[in-house]
């Protein structure tokens, strides 16, 4: 080991020593250095000079840092560094380079013994070198880290950006959006431009979502109406020139808020056209009457634009009968006046309930203005229930005599016995009716209900005394046994019938449309392939048709009629009237108004309510499954616009098809329906028994079957001592409010969900509900109940309401019905 002394005097050597040789020894020093640390010598410190050479090769510093300002070369900085033991098992190189000159190696030899000798350390200094990487790993590991995180934060920028941009384009438009929505009545919102329409409730909430004048297309700008056009009743007037025009205005009803709209053309080929959403949130849809898919609601139909007037729901879209009124869950009716030319459509895509006003060649061929007008009023509240009252017609009881009153409860209380369809005329007789009377005297009187074929042929308003010589003695006897007969009559009058000429000949029928009134206008209709139809605006008809029904009662003791008035489809196509129909269904309106006086039983066709204690018939039902499923669809639909005394097929079905139709058929073409199987029998029985009314044409007797036997007389009593206490509760706020006897359950409780989704359950009046079986084969079924404390009417259990009841067991000669107990019920 060398002394300091050593050391200095080695300095003081250096500095007498030229350039090279310096730059020589101090390289043999880094050897000596070297190969003194591979042998475990203490590492000392060593001062290397960090300049350049004196050639000017570059040892990491720029040729301009060689001097100083005054050209004098710089002395030498040097720096201290510490030699690692690892540095020591690094072999050395072959060759160092020093101003140009090689050291050889037999130089390098002298000192390579030691560093041979420290190869001995190399695992040391490897697993240092280990340690150092694992060391760094970390590092490494959250350098990347770092860079994946900063990839996120950019990505996440972009993002932003983009939002942002959206949102300055969004708020934008809806900017000038809400510039151009202007509000009306102070709960109308109306952008008059993109013609937006939305009416809202009190507390601020969107009732109703519309898009107004649909045909108009978008490049027409609206403006005010001129002086002339405008009306002084406060409405608001908004016209597109030369296109069309929009009157609205606003009536304050106190609990409710009624807007009325009207479309003017003032462009042919323009059909004004109004879309409302159908949206979940925005409610259900109900009314119209029934369609011909029977969907529960109109929210679930789906059908092309069709004229809004009666027709067959299995043929045409509508059924027999219509009634212009709409109503949302949430507390929104619509009401459509009856001068508009109206065409629905429902668009289940698009989610869109469309009113359209078009006129066509049949339906409304009788333009009551050059261009059609869409005319209609939206009415809201914050009760559903509430609404409909106010919608429906409020009174009944107008011109009703107790003999009137006697009638409509003798139709809750008996059933009604229709006599079985016959192939022809000649199967009918009086030992038929005596025979059927008899049979039917075991479940109860009522009233006997004789087709058509009372007469030779339709039309002639004279009984056939061929088949009837002695018919006034006959219904005597059924007067006797309690029974009441009636009538069926049609204004329809066969070409053979021998009331045919004489009606030609006094003008009393309608004529073809372009025959200038010499040709009557022909149509067919059940049994008659050919006849015409009396004309109900000509003052001479009426009374001609009354004399002759008046005669019929006197003569023959006839009580009452059953008017068989077909649809409007049943008009001759190109029929023409002595004064315009604003549509077909205005007909049976007018003969039903007009036909009072001599007492109608029930119609089958209506518009508007018939006066008490007539009732509505329900449509011909299939004599399958399918047919008792629609038939209390048809009750609860016509119920929900406004018909609150309906009466329903004949149980078991009035025919049988086992195909679609696909054009109008009269059921007398089929025949006899055969006996229903006994299980369709009872469910049917089951689910009539709870309705306003009954109609029989096949007896329980017919099956020869205890079972059969005894679930009819069971239900029998049920009717007698529980449904007619309840329909005769509800007769007054039935005819004072339009409700319906029997409801559905959102009628109940409208703001229940649950209530508004479930079609086949209903309530007779608000304390009874009822849930039929009406699928084949099946005994059980989940029923809901509504709010409140119920009692079932199968085990005489309570059960508590607002929640559903899954898989409850309802065998065959049970029905599930459940009554309500006061409200103070421990449970």
């Amino acid at each position: 080991m060398s002394s300091p002394n050593d050391s200095v005097q080695q300095q003081t050597q250096q500095q007498d020593t030229p350039q090279d040789e310096k730059l020589e020894l101090t390289a043999v020093k880094i050897v000596d250095d070297i190969s003194a640390s591979s042998v475990g010598t203490p590492t000392a410190v060593t001062v290397i000079p960090d300049t350049v050479n004196t050639n000017g090769e570059d040892n990491g510093k720029d040729d301009d840092d060689s001097s100083d300002e005054f050209g004098n070369a710089k002395k030498p900085v040097y720096r201290d560094r510490f030699r690692s033991r690892r540095r020591a098992s690094i072999a050395p190189l072959p060759a160092l380079r020093l101003n140009s000159k090689e050291m050889l190696a037999s130089d390098f030899d002298t000192h390579s013994v030691a560093s041979n000798q420290a190869s001995i350390t190399s695992v040391n200094s490897l697993a240092s070198l280990l340690r150092e990487k694992m060391q760094a790993f970390p590092q490494m590991i959250r350098k990347k880290k770092r860079e994946t995180k900063d990839y996120k934060i950019k990505i996440f920028v972009i993002m932003m950006f983009f939002i942002i941009i959206f949102l300055i384009g969004y708020a934008y438009i809806a900017y000038h959006q809400q510039v151009l929505t202007k509000s009306y009545f102070q709960k109308i919102k109306f952008n008059s431009k993109d013609r937006i329409f939305r009416i809202l409730s009190h507390d601020d909430k969107e009732v109703i979502h519309g898009h107004l004048g649909v045909t108009l297309g978008s490049d027409s700008a609206p403006f005010h109406c001129l002086e002339d056009h405008r009306r002084n009743d406060g409405s608001v007037c908004i016209e597109w020139n030369g296109i069309a025009r929009l009157h609205m205005n606003f009536e304050d009803k106190k609990v409710f808020r009624c807007y009325t709209l009207q479309w003017q053309a003032l462009t042919p080929g323009l059909l004004p056209t109004d879309c409302y959403e159908l949206k979940r949130d925005n409610g259900l849809w109900f009314g119209g009457g029934i369609t011909k898919g029977q969907e529960w609601s109109l929210s679930y139909a789906n059908f092309d634009f069709m004229p809004y007037a009666s027709g067959d729901n299995k043929v045409h879209q509508f059924g027999n009968a219509v009634k212009r009124y709409f109503i949302n869950s949430i507390g929104v009716a619509m009401q459509v006046s009856e001068r508009t030319p109206l065409q629905l459509g429902i668009n289940r895509t698009e989610n869109q309930f469309c009113l359209r006003a078009a006129n066509d060649d049949f339906t409304f061929v009788n333009r009551l203005t050059p261009l059609p007008q869409l005319d209609y009023k939206i009415c809201t509240t914050e009760d559903m229930r509430s609404l409909h009252m106010l919608m429906t017609q409020q009174s009944l009881w107008d011109g009703l005599t107790e003999q009137d009153i006697g009638e409509l409860h003798s139709l809750l209380e008996e059933p009604v016995w229709q006599m079985p369809n016959q192939e022809n005329r000649d199967s009918l007789n009086e030992s038929i009716i005596c025979d059927y009377s008899e049979n039917a005297i075991a479940m109860g009187l009522g009233h006997i209900v004789i087709n058509e074929f009372w007469q030779e042929n339709i039309g002639d308003f004279t009984v056939d005394r061929a088949r009837f010589p002695t018919l006034r003695d006959t219904i005597d006897v059924l007067h006797r046994r309690g029974f009441k007969v009636v009538f069926t009559i049609q204004p329809f009058i066969s070409t053979d019938s021998i009331n045919f000429k004489d009606a030609v000949a006094r003008k009393l029928l309608i004529y073809e449309r372009y025959s200038e009134r010499s040709i009557p206008a022909l149509t067919r209709y059940k049994s008659s392939s050919s006849a015409g139809v009396l004309d109900i605006t000509n003052n001479a008809s009426v009374p001609w048709l009354i004399e002759k029904l008046q005669r019929l009662k006197d003569e023959y003791g006839v009580k009452s009629f059953y008017l068989d008035l077909g649809t409007g489809y049943n008009l001759p196509h190109y029929y023409q009237c002595r004064k315009p129909l604003d549509n077909p269904d205005m007909y049976a309106r007018m003969l039903t108004s007009s036909l009072e006086s001599v007492g109608l039983m029930a119609v089958s066709t209506a518009s508007v309510v018939p006066k008490p204690p007539t009732f509505l018939s329900t449509p011909p039902a299939n004599g399958t499954w399918e047919g008792l499923r629609d038939t209390l669809a048809a009750v609860l639909n016509y119920g929900v616009i406004g018909y609150p005394f309906v009466l329903p097929g004949a149980i078991g079905g009035d025919y049988l098809l086992q195909r679609p139709l696909t054009k109008m058929i009269s059921f007398y073409s089929l025949g006899q329906p055969p006996l229903p199987d006994p299980e369709l029998f009872i469910r049917w029985l089951q689910l009539a028994t709870f309705l306003p009314a009954m109609q029989f044409s096949h007896l329980p007797d017919e099956y020869h079957s205890e079972l059969v036997t005894r679930v009819a007389q069971e239900l029998k009593e049920v009717r007698q001592t529980v449904v007619i206490a309840l329909l005769k509760k509800y007769l007054s706020p039935s005819m004072n409010e339009g409700l319906p006897l029997v409801r559905p359950l959102w009628m109940l409780d409208p703001h229940d969900p649950a209530c508004l989704i479930v079609s086949d359950e209903f309530s007779v009046g608000e304390e009874l509900i009822v849930a039929p079986i009406l699928d084949a084969g099946r005994e059980e079924r989940e029923v809901y109940l509504p709010q409140g404390v119920w009692k079932d009417g199968i085990d005489g259990s309570l059960r508590k309401g607002s929640r559903w009841m899954h898989a409850y067991r309802v065998p065959k000669d049970k029905i599930a019905y459940f009554r309500k107990m006061p409200d103070n019920t421990r449970f």
